[in-house]
């Protein structure tokens, strides 16, 4: 790895210094389709001048989710503020990225892009004063290849070699996220064999969804070169812990956190009580978009660490909205944490998703129910049913169909993200409702 250079760009001219003066051979624009998935093209130094001032135009109607063939002109706008030089290419022919943000030819947002989504709520929070944090925590695996889900090790929490036999794995990978000004707070061996975690500092979430793609290539690229497989597949292994991005939240106000009150026996503000009961009351409706594949409901199910119940505590790590109290009464520390999403989501959809359902909470002062500190894994249905505790959606085809009835997930959308969203969730539902697996095979072959 490299040693860091960091930038800190602000503007076009502060790009083309960095390009002359470390001599950039290409520089790659990023962006993603409507489902996260990472989309580049790389472009020569002498390109960049009229890229800043025009953009560069391509084919839309290619990337899923985005236009049709007879309104499939798009424009890359390369954001500045986002150049890095990739930490995965050699310093002697140095490479460098930068995300874009996709305009319409006549120079209009285009609303097929996610990171416009994200901006434009962030926009929303701005009005009333309000800038979202994040600090997600995202957890993947490594195997041996793309082929089958085969663990280098069979190390859990916290171990550490020779039970964890990736702790240069994931050095590296850390290296390859502070070379791209990307600040990591710690890491470790996660639950499950060969299952990771490394997690980031918390930061304006524009900056974080830029983040959490960077994080996903760069694990991928430095495993490769390692020679195995990352995965953020939310649930590769049967009968092991699945992975997840916990995601930390807070909003701030003029430099103070609008979620702590001193004055509160718990530190929370009456702000911080009603957000997270937009989150409760939106959970199912937000599900889809924080747990988009199929696979991620084999990871949402009772006996295995995810949340599945629709109910907030302080400790309790089985409910779906939990309180950390790490630093109890510290300010900058207060924040809420949602546990249901998982790192194969597309993080400016999810981190969207997430503060439109709070601040929706925040506009109507939703009721905050109370907050349940026993183990709700234990507890029955009639029990469960007691307490008010709903579940979260057990399939890809129900939390469709949840999302489906969102006024509020299709206001933070936009109707064109929305639409195309929904329609790919469907297809993909139909694509895996009609298969035969191997579990089918076995137990119903022989008897039927």
């Amino acid at each position: 790895m490299q040693e860091p250079v960091v930038f800190n760009c602000r503007n076009a001219d502060d790009v083309t210094k960095a390009v002359k003066e470390y001599n950039i051979s290409f520089v790659q624009f990023w962006f993603v389709d409507v489902l996260g998935t990472l989309k580049s093209f790389q472009v020569t130094p002498s390109e960049l001048e009229e890229a800043f001032e025009e953009g560069m135009g391509f084919d839309g109607s290619s990337i899923e989710g985005f236009a049709r063939i007879h309104e499939s002109d798009m424009v890359a706008f390369p954001d500045p503020t986002t150049f890095q030089l990739v930490s995965w290419r050699p310093m002697e022919r140095p490479v460098a990225r930068m995300f874009c943000d996709i305009k319409n030819p006549d120079g209009t947002p285009y609303e097929g892009d996610s990171r416009y989504v994200l901006k434009r709520i962030l926009n929303k929070a701005a009005e009333d004063g309000y800038s979202f944090y994040v600090g997600p925590e995202l957890e993947f695996f490594l195997f041996e290849s793309s082929r089958e889900p085969k663990t280098l090790d069979f190390g859990g929490y916290f171990d550490a070699p020779p039970l964890d036999l990736a702790n240069d794995i994931r050095r590296d990978i850390i290296h390859g996220l502070n070379s791209m000004g990307i600040v990591v707070e710690y890491s470790h061996h996660e639950v499950a064999p060969s299952q990771h975690e490394i997690d980031l500092r918390y930061q304006e979430a524009l900056k974080m969804a830029d983040t959490a793609v960077t994080y996903r290539v760069i694990a991928k690229e430095v495993a490769r070169r390692h020679g195995c497989y990352a995965s953020f597949m939310p649930k590769p292994l049967f009968g092991e812990n699945g992975s997840g991005m916990h995601v930390h939240q807070s909003l701030f106000r003029n430099g103070r956190n609008v979620f702590y009150d001193a004055s509160a026996p718990d530190s929370l503000s009456k702000e911080c009580k009603h957000y997270i009961a937009g989150l409760l009351r939106h959970a199912n409706e937000i599900t889809a978009v924080c747990n988009q594949w199929v696979n991620s409901y084999k990871r949402l199910v009772p006996g295995y660490e995810a949340p599945v119940y629709v109910a907030w505590a302080r400790r309790n790590r089985t409910s779906l909205v939990r309180v950390p109290m790490y630093k109890p009464g510290k300010e900058t520390a207060t924040r809420i944490e949602l546990r249901s999403p998982d790192p194969a989501c597309n993080p400016y959809l999810a981190f969207a998703c997430m503060l439109a359902a709070g601040l929706k909470g925040m506009e109507e002062k939703y009721v905050l129910p109370d907050a349940v500190e026993a183990d709700i894994f234990e507890m029955n249905q009639e029990e469960r049913r007691k307490h008010g505790i709903p579940s979260l959606p057990g399939s890809l085809f129900e939390a469709v169909e949840a999302l489906e009835e969102s006024n509020v997930v299709k206001e933070a959308l936009g109707d064109h993200i929305f639409r195309n969203f929904i329609a790919n969730k469907k297809i993909e539902w139909d694509n895996y409702r009609t298969q035969v697996t191997e579990y089918e095979i076995k137990k119903y072959l022989p008897i039927l």
